[in-house]
């Protein structure tokens, strides 16, 4: 049995059919649910693939099961995948990055895949934020929120100048999911640089909604 093959068949014996059907009413999903909670659907993709040291197989599991996904949770154990090392922070996984948001537009797969970039600025900072700086003014709206949010949870080590860049052209974006996300990354920085976030919030015509997120817990 092949490694996608084998997450398939735990994630099937790990579903709960009475959760299935208000997941997908909650994601608003075409594709529908097993009924696996997140934390195990980790846990089994994480499992399956513990003991390979190549990137290039696991980065080829993840396209694979991608793929071939029935089920929403096979799409997030693809995911997943990008996250144990030593794919981890590989350049290599970015066009696999790019497919996965362009294809599955919505908000559950950008915000997973959020945290592959915030990996990939710190292990590889000239890469990471051109990256960042192209995806943020991309037709694609769901790129521009993966570049507005690849810093979360970064802290102290928070590119305050990158995260400027990413939020400039979106600034006047009437897009809920836009205006969300560019509330949310500066309450995130405003952990770490209270002064900085209040400052940009004086100085920028935010929307209410961005301006109320960032103002949250200052």
């Amino acid at each position: 049995m092949s490694r996608v093959d084998e997450i398939r068949a735990r994630l099937r014996a790990a579903a709960d059919p009475s959760r299935a059907a208000g997941q997908q009413a909650y994601m608003k999903s075409d594709l529908p649910f097993l009924g696996v909670r997140v934390p195990d659907t980790r846990r089994i993709a994480r499992a399956v693939v513990a003991e390979e040291p190549d990137a290039a197989v696991i980065i080829e599991d993840a396209q694979q099961l991608w793929d071939v996904a029935s089920h929403r949770e096979e799409r997030y154990a693809a995911m997943m995948l990008l996250a144990v090392p030593p794919a981890r922070a590989d350049l290599r996984i970015v066009p696999l990055i790019e497919r996965m948001v362009r294809a599955g537009r919505w908000w559950d797969i950008t915000d997973e895949l959020s945290g592959r970039i915030r990996e990939l600025l710190d292990a590889h900072p000239r890469d990471g934020e051109a990256l960042v700086r192209g995806w943020c003014v991309s037709e694609e709206m769901w790129l521009r929120r993966l570049a507005i949010l690849s810093q979360l949870g970064r802290r102290g080590q928070t590119d305050l100048h990158l995260l400027a860049d990413a939020l400039r052209p979106n600034l006047r974006d009437g897009e809920f999911f836009i205006r969300k996300a560019i509330g949310w990354a500066l309450r995130d920085a405003a952990r770490s640089y209270p002064e900085w976030v209040e400052a940009y919030v004086a100085a920028h015509a935010l929307s209410p909604l961005s301006r109320r997120e960032a103002l949250k817990h200052l």
